[in-house]
């Protein structure tokens, strides 16, 4: 196994940004030895791939602009269209770790949210009835354009809460850290927690887009052929990170819980004006955890259906800074619930 890229603190290798005793509680399977301090449903229930009838720019109508530095931008802001290019995967320029070459990657333009789900965003989903078992997304849906079999598979329904009511006690998975409230509140623009891969799934899905590929996310963090060690980083092998570009835990906390997305904006900003892809929260990606890398890549993506953990990137307020680099790869359990892992979606330009 590559080193220093495999490295969740929910069970699979520890790596030096691991270094809290007192983690965000994980959702987990009993093979993994992990704690389950968050509702997880497994029971089935019937498939009614519904779909809303509103346009995906419409499901915004309702959402406060109340994002960004100046909280009052759009939390469903797109940035600009991420030009095609070629790059190295979990690679950056800084010399002290992720140096691999071995593994590039073609990709063809694409779109990624400027910001993450915020719980704003999240209630309008809930709220409208999807993201259960009661009306899942349809099969085959949210695929990625380029990707065969990465749509949604009906399988995964039994995965989904069961209904509406089970759902809010799921995005409730620990009371230090959940951003969920059951009424709006000081919470609404702020980084939705506690989604399982699932969850993050469904949403994209109804919201007209689809999980990024992990090489899409690390293409996006890293600023493409730039290879950038942070979103900010110029030079491009610079590791220099405070808490005015990333809420993330360099020994005292930036802020020691999520954060209003975009508020380290635009000092902390991506080559291409995406907020917050270090730090704040995990974000989950379409792609199964394989080691190695799969080669070749051109617009790739594991996407096995019955894989055991998948990807998710980015570091978190409750993580250091090696956490939180373009190039670093972690996984865990796909109905894993965390107070610091959410997700961000991508769209066809």
């Amino acid at each position: 196994m590559r080193s220093a890229l495999l490295g969740t603190c929910a069970g699979l290798l520890l790596l030096a940004a691991c270094k809290f005793d007192e983690l965000p509680p994980i959702q987990d399977d009993a093979s993994d030895d992990a704690r389950t301090d968050g509702p997880e449903a497994d029971a089935a229930g019937d498939a009614n791939p519904d779909v809303d009838a509103r346009e995906p720019g419409a499901r915004c109508d309702t959402v406060p602009a109340t994002c960004g530095p100046a909280s009052n931008e759009s939390c469903c802001a797109t940035a600009t269209t991420i030009p095609a290019g070629t790059f190295l995967r979990s690679y950056d320029l800084a010399a002290d770790a992720f140096n691999d070459m071995n593994y590039p990657a073609s990709l063809s333009s694409f779109v990624l949210d400027k910001y993450e789900i915020t719980v704003g965003r999240y209630r309008v989903f809930l709220e409208s009835g999807y993201g259960t078992q009661a009306r899942p997304p349809a099969d085959a849906s949210g695929a990625h354009p380029t990707v065969s079999g990465s749509g949604w598979h009906a399988a995964w329904n039994s995965n989904l809460p069961t209904d509406t009511a089970a759902l809010r006690a799921a995005l409730k998975c620990r009371l230090e850290y959940q951003t969920w409230t059951d009424s709006p509140g000081a919470n609404e623009n702020k980084a939705l927690t506690c989604l399982s891969w699932y969850d993050a799934m469904a949403f994209c899905i109804w919201d007209g887009g689809y999980l990024p590929t992990e090489a899409e996310w690390n293409y996006a963090a890293v600023g493409g052929d730039a290879h950038r060690t942070y979103p900010w980083s110029s030079p491009s092998d610079s590791t220099a990170i405070d808490c005015t570009q990333a809420n993330f835990n360099p020994g005292t906390p930036c802020v020691g819980l999520v954060s209003r997305v975009g508020s380290q904006s635009p000092t902390g900003d991506a080559r291409w004006g995406h907020s917050d892809l270090a730090g704040n929260v995990w974000e989950w990606t379409l792609d199964a955890f394989v080691d190695p890398l799969p080669l070749p890549c051109s617009n790739c993506a594991s996407v096995s259906p019955t894989a055991t953990h998948r990807v998710h990137r980015g570091g978190s307020f409750f993580y250091d800074g090696v956490a939180s680099r373009g190039a670093r790869r972690e996984a865990a359990l796909p109905a894993v619930r965390t107070g610091d892992r959410g997700a961000r979606c991508a769209r066809t330009p």
